[in-house]
């Protein structure tokens, strides 16, 4: 009698890799010996949209789609996208859930008073159909590696612990299909996702009442291509793309922390952090001016 076929699914937003992602998942499988089929949503591809992939596998696989309730394993890249999808693990399944979050734009529209309907992570959510969970920070534990592009891979590490396949099948698929000049630190991303601790669950805070102070903007120009996606989403009019095609930041004490060119940049060029303290930002002014 055939060995009944399992379903895995990967769920995330536009940029993540997560269509890098299953079709890493799926070559392994196949170097692994087994009849697979895999679908995936991808029209929502470009940053901000949900982005999605079934996987199934065995020894002769008819669908690909994995009906509610019967998933392996679900790997979120998104907190948001775990909640939409746990319902389709099975009972004594596993989760791998990245905690970052990713609001959407649309609940951003508010940049002065923060008001947003973006759940908080709760490992309550598993707890009740005894789940095997793993909470990580792959965003961080990417970027400790060098490149923090290679999250993704940082999740495989952690979805292949769940799955009884070879790591030489998992590497090999990881070597062929990530882009030229990657293959060793999303492999060092993989490795590390094996073993990484479960991340410390940021606490709640309430949202802050109205603008907050100017927030810095750091630019990756190494990353950056000039695209001009977060200069035209920016509510505040904050950035703009020089003639030069170089994004430049034009207005930065008007910078109230929304994010949406963070969320936005396809290149992760852009990283938004809160306002100094008036101590040590008086002392950032005191330094440019003896600086100069």
């Amino acid at each position: 009698m055939p060995e009944p076929s399992r379903g895995l699914l990967l769920a995330g937003v536009g940029g993540q890799g997560v269509i890098l992602a299953s079709m890493i998942v799926a070559d392994a499988l196949v170097r692994a010996g087994y009849d697979v089929k895999q679908s995936e949503v991808h029209g929502m591809a470009q940053r901000g949209g949900s982005v999605f992939s079934h996987i199934r596998w065995g020894s002769n696989v008819d669908s690909p789609l994995v009906p509610t309730g019967s998933a392996e394993v679900l790997a979120a890249f998104e907190w948001a996208e775990a909640i939409r999808w746990v319902e389709y693990v099975r009972d004594g399944g596993a989760v791998v859930a990245d905690i970052r979050t990713i609001v959407p734009p649309g609940s951003c529209t508010d940049t002065r008073s923060w008001v947003t309907r973006y759940p908080t992570i709760d490992t309550g959510l598993f707890t009740g159909r005894h789940l095997k969970t793993r909470l990580i920070d792959a965003s961080a534990t990417a970027a400790d590696l060098g490149n923090a592009r290679a999250a993704n891979s940082v999740i495989l590490g952690s979805v292949a612990a769940f799955l009884d396949i070879d790591d030489v099948h998992w590497e090999a698929a990881i070597a062929s299909l990530v882009p030229q000049g990657t293959v060793e630190v999303n492999l060092a991303a993989f490795r590390a996702g094996r073993t990484v601790s479960d991340a410390a669950i940021p606490q709640a805070v309430p949202d802050p009442e109205g603008f907050s102070g100017p927030h810095q903007i750091e630019i990756r120009h190494d990353w950056c291509k000039g695209c001009d996606i977060c200069s035209r989403f920016c509510p505040e009019f904050c950035l703009d793309v020089d003639i030069d095609g170089k994004l430049v930041v034009v207005n930065s004490d008007a910078c109230t922390g929304c994010r949406l060119c963070e969320i936005l940049c396809p290149d992760f060029a852009i990283t938004i952090r809160p306002p100094l303290e008036p101590a040590v930002a008086a002392g950032s002014a005191e330094a440019l001016r003896s600086d100069t």
